[in-house]
């Protein structure tokens, strides 16, 4: 039978959909996205906007193709089941039970029957997942950790992914050893609150990091995000001791003053931020460090927002990811009086994009006439890539996908570096 997978969301979702598609294809069936039999729906619940989003996806699939049988799992799912029961779901899973994909569908072959399963307890096993090859990037996700135990005040995650638990140091290595057994030259280590992982024996992120570089083949290790209480010295010293590790670092600061940091149950004030910082960039003086911002969180005012953009400034981030305050359901912040208004929210947006676009655009250009590696990642007449401080290039001839090339760069246009590759000179 053939399948497709719809994913919405960040990088543990997309891992976990090409943990079921391989796991599909294993069992016999065939990817295609023309003429699916069975649909997977992936669903995200970071914002009001994602769990829109999720069920507008459902609805599309169910009219393009109703005779297909719909699997629905993932945060959303998870967190208002009751707003998916009539939308014509076969088989709605919550974020466990994803790695029984295969046996959840064969069985609804069999007895027809619906199937629903929403486990709403924090205290959770690890659900073992492994990949052997990434078929979407040429990077490869490694899922190491799930759940999160911050409760921050505005987020819903701790509430649909349960407690803290780590994948086993072993099997991480093992994971890791079968990607870059079979191409993969850049690992990207994710999960729900990646610093925090710790293993049964103590193995920590670091001690991950330190393990994975030991192999021979692989090239680059990325961090999808992490916190910035979770930079600790010895964090620090694999930073500057560990080639292997790549030049970015994606630390979520969520606001820019130190009292909607308090009032969002942030565990930093802005001067252990931004010493960090500083340590980080002692250490590597062109890190591109990327953050996430929260706008309109209730009780900001105009005068803490430009607080915000001026931290911003201070901080020099290569990017911003800028979210407009969603109210989320079983938050702390979504029941707080001084809730700002929409269109207050999407002015100052606007103001931190703006922000956002001319710091990256300073931080790209610092790299005209310089020589990077290149990951190439597209390729067809013109191929684009990415370097290990995540800055997008574009060259144009046609080089190899998963190709490391070394360019000259020569140009900034339209968000892209412009680069020649450097022939090497073999008299």
């Amino acid at each position: 039978m053939s399948f497709l997978i719809y994913t919405l969301g960040c990088k543990v979702n997309t891992y976990e959909s090409e943990m079921m598609k391989e796991k599909l294809l294993k069992a016999g069936y065939f990817y295609d996205e023309t003429n699916p039999q069975i649909i997977i729906i992936n669903t995200c619940s970071v914002t009001n906007v994602a769990d829109s989003k999720s069920r507008k996806m459902i609805r599309h699939f169910k009219n393009k193709f109703p005779q297909a049988i719909l699997v629905v799992c993932g945060c959303s799912a998870q967190n208002k089941p009751t707003e998916y029961q009539n939308l014509g779901i076969d088989i709605l899973i919550g974020n466990q039970k994803k790695s029984e994909i295969t046996s959840l569908i064969e069985n609804y072959l069999c007895q027809k029957q619906n199937y629903t399963y929403i486990n709403s307890d924090r205290k959770l096993a690890f659900e073992d997942m492994q990949i052997a090859k990434f078929t979407t990037h040429t990077r490869a996700y490694v899922k190491i950790e799930d759940g999160c135990d911050n409760f921050c005040s505005y987020c819903v995650i701790p509430y649909v992914r349960g407690s803290i638990r780590s994948k086993d140091f072993n099997i991480v290595l093992k994971e890791v050893h079968t990607l870059v057994s079979n191409g993969h030259q850049e690992i990207v280590l994710t999960g729900i609150h990646t610093g925090a992982y710790l293993d049964k024996d103590n193995h920590d992120l670091t001690d991950l990091i330190h393990e994975i570089s030991k192999e021979p083949n692989l090239k680059r290790i990325r961090l999808s995000s992490i916190e910035i209480t979770e930079l600790n010295t010895k964090f620090l010293k694999e930073l500057q001791e560990n080639p292997k590790i790549c030049n970015h670092l994606h630390i979520p600061l969520q606001a820019g003053s130190d009292e909607i940091l308090k009032i969002m149950h942030r565990k930093y004030d802005l001067q252990y931020y931004q010493d960090k910082i500083k340590a980080i960039r002692k250490i590597r003086p062109n890190i591109a460090i990327t953050t996430d911002i929260i706008i309109g969180h209730p009780y900001e005012t105009a005068k803490l927002f430009n607080k915000t953009l001026e931290t911003v400034k201070k901080l020099a981030f290569a990017k911003v990811h800028v979210f407009p305050y969603s109210k989320r359901d079983k938050t702390l912040s979504a029941s707080m009086p001084n809730q700002v208004d929409e269109q207050t929210k999407k002015e100052w947006c606007q103001k931190l994009i703006a922000l956002s676009n001319t710091l990256e655009n300073e931080y790209y250009q610092k790299f005209i006439g310089q020589a990077v590696e290149v990951l190439i990642e597209k390729s067809n007449n013109t191929s684009i890539g990415l370097t290990d401080n995540y800055l997008k290039v574009k060259i144009f001839n046609e080089i190899k996908r998963n190709t490391l090339v070394n360019v000259k760069i020569t140009a900034y246009q339209n968000g892209f570096l412009i680069g020649t590759v450097i022939v090497k000179n073999h008299n």
